[in-house]
């Protein structure tokens, strides 16, 4: 059986398909069987004012969908279309891979996976950003 495994800390929310969620006051884990469920773990969620870099706005876009908020065939062009911006920037080997796979998630309009990819580099955008800054 496929699907998505959950493992949620106590008091923990997520939106699903946009229904926010809360854990009790034990951990738990969740099988999510849909495939095409909409999921978005609070905790991860970008505030619109901490938007501010090319990776988290594409993280933001992710974002938008997983919360219903934004249209999927709109969003999947702007992902694209940034993923391939910022590959110039990007060019160290494991930052490509992350990117490769943004990529397969997103053109299998996949965007929890998506998501979950793109926000592995916002630490490395954000040390590339204070280097410039020096």
């Amino acid at each position: 059986m496929g699907g998505l495994i959950l493992k949620l800390a106590p008091k923990e929310r997520i939106l699903i398909n946009g229904a926010v969620i809360e854990n009790g006051d034990r951990r738990a884990k969740i099988s999510i069987c849909t495939t095409d469920a909409n999921i978005l773990r609070l905790k991860d969620a970008i505030h619109p004012e901490a938007v501010n870099s090319p990776i988290s706005r594409l993280c933001y876009i992710c974002q938008l969908v997983l919360s219903g908020d934004a249209e999927k065939i709109a969003a999947t062009r702007q992902v694209v279309l940034g993923i391939e911006q910022v590959s110039r920037i990007f060019l160290d080997p494991d930052s490509r891979n992350i990117l490769s796979h943004a990529t397969s998630a997103i053109t299998e309009n996949d965007f929890y996976r998506t998501l979950k990819h793109l926000r592995l580099l916002l630490p490395r955008e954000m040390r590339l950003v204070s280097l410039g800054e020096t």
